[in-house]
């Protein structure tokens, strides 16, 4: 084994790992008077990764010179790909948090080196080649999103989303762990590769339980129905910041790493595990469109959009297909946009005083009292409903796309009709702001941090966004390419 070869490989992720240590002693010594400073820290050394990452994906890496520690990991292009999302979700949460806890007055310095660990955890995920390097991205990301969820210590909402997520994450954990027992006792190898090679032949009986299993947990970390539950009131109760970094981050990389598992360790059995995937996607397109429609919570609809729309993702991974896996990152990259700008304008949703507002009835009026705001949060929700001319219409087209090729006519048919339902709560905020008479509740000052991120994030969702289907779409393409599917 090269050692040499194998951490440079890994680089981005040692750089996430000496820093995080580095600030967490930081953290320690100085307390959370160096809160700030530690943030920019942190955002500079995701930027570092960023960086290395990006090379990679940009040069299509993919083959044996992508493996590292004799097959536990993958630096590949889809690896690559995902972690540029997770690197830009983890610092825009990383831009937004500052001031919205200094307003809470409590800003924490461990937030930063939380979120830093959680991203690492992430990394380690989308490279995974092994289900002992799975599970040691998942749960390292896991413990950073128990005690960011419940960082408020003096809001019950807090503690009570923190308790949530951690009892349910738990019981998701011992489902996935159960269910990798299974495969490494039925398949007799922990290596995706080598679980490729075992069911080649068939499933038996014991691998099928297996995979059953390792679809439902990973299922829990995408809050994919029926293990969505959590998600509405984890959201809620969550600090803004830390939901939209839930809704964003590690929604990306549990994804990917579905996705690497389905592709590679399961590749040639793909009629077994593509019933579980179509179940859960129209389950998902169903219950977060129906879910949504009677919340009064901004932030408890955008969870239920969440799950909708980690619906229309997993109908490009039913596909099966190479074209199918590259649907569905060019969806997870325009998703990440939107959800970003989302909670975004949520944070500015602010009253005179200061206070969050999430109220939708306290949106009514917008147009006239806060009209930039109201413009950026219709285009949002126009995209998310995937309306034309705006980029979220781009990402149902080109999942629908694949399934069409993939001969699953009936699949592409319910999607389609069930994103009509969605449309339905998200023109309702927009009815809201536009149409219903004005309350002159949301009085916030600005910030211009927040303001620059919503800005870009409207401008790539908006007809100008198309520009990027070329560079998008030429680096999913390869992204999809570089994985060592099974068949």
């Amino acid at each position: 084994m090269d050692y040499s070869q194998s951490l440079a490989l890994v680089l981005p992720e040692i750089i996430l790992s000496i820093s995080g240590l580095i600030l967490l002693l930081l953290a320690a010594w100085g307390g959370d008077k160096g809160a700030r400073v530690i943030s920019i820290a942190s955002a500079v050394a995701l930027g570092g990764a960023f960086a290395l990452v990006a090379v990679a994906v940009c040069s299509g890496a993919a083959g044996p010179d992508t493996i590292a520690f004799g097959g536990q990991f993958r630096a590949d292009a889809f690896a690559g790909l995902a972690k540029l999302m997770i690197f830009a979700a983890s610092g825009a949460a990383l831009v937004v948090a500052p001031r919205y806890f200094e307003r809470a007055g409590d800003m924490r310095a461990e937030f930063p080196v939380l979120v830093l660990f959680a991203a690492l955890g992430m990394s380690i995920m989308v490279s995974a080649a092994d289900l002992m390097t799975l599970y040691i991205g998942l749960e390292l990301n896991s413990l950073s999103a128990y005690v960011l969820a419940s960082i408020l210590r003096d809001d019950e909402r807090s503690a009570e989303a923190g308790l949530k997520y951690f009892v349910l994450g738990g019981l998701a954990s011992g489902i996935l762990l159960f269910g990798m027992s299974l495969t490494y006792g039925f398949a007799g190898t922990t290596n995706f590769s080598g679980i490729a090679v075992a069911v080649s032949d068939g499933l038996s009986t014991g691998q099928l339980f297996g995979l059953t299993f390792v679809m439902a947990g990973l299922a829990f970390k995408i809050s994919a129905a029926p293990f969505h539950m959590w998600t509405p009131d984890v959201y809620e109760g969550a600090p803004t910041p830390v939901t939209m970094f839930f809704a964003s981050a590690p929604k990306v990389a549990a994804v990917a790493l579905l996705a690497r598992v389905s592709l590679e360790a399961f590749g040639t059995q793909a009629d077994a595990w593509r019933q579980i995937v179509i179940f859960a996607a129209l389950l998902s397109i169903v219950i977060g469109a129906l879910g949504a429609i009677g919340q009064q919570n901004v932030k408890r609809l955008l969870a239920y959009s969440s799950i909708n729309n980690v619906g229309f993702i997993l109908i490009g991974l039913a596909a099966g297909t190479l074209a199918g896996a590259s649907a569905m990152m060019v969806y997870l990259a325009i998703y990440v946009v939107m959800t970003i700008g989302s909670f975004v304008a949520v944070l500015l949703m602010r009253d005179a005083n200061g206070n969050q507002v999430e109220n939708i009835s306290d949106l009514a009026g917008l147009s006239t009292t806060r009209p930039a705001l109201a413009w950026c949060l219709l285009a949002l929700m126009f995209s998310l409903a995937g309306i034309p001319p705006l980029f979220g219409f781009w990402g149902k087209f080109v999942v629908f796309q694949a399934v069409v090729e993939a001969d699953l006519l009936a699949i592409a048919a319910i999607g389609i009709a069930a994103s009509v339902i969605g449309a339905f709560y998200y023109i309702k905020i927009v009815k809201v702001m536009f149409f219903d008479e004005a309350v002159d509740t949301i009085k916030g000052e600005s910030d211009t941090p927040h303001w620059a991120l919503l800005i870009i994030c409207a401008v790539l969702i908006s007809p100008l966004g198309y520009l990027l289907i070329g560079p998008l779409g030429n680096l999913a393409d390869r992204a999809a390419a570089s994985l060592a599917v099974a068949f």
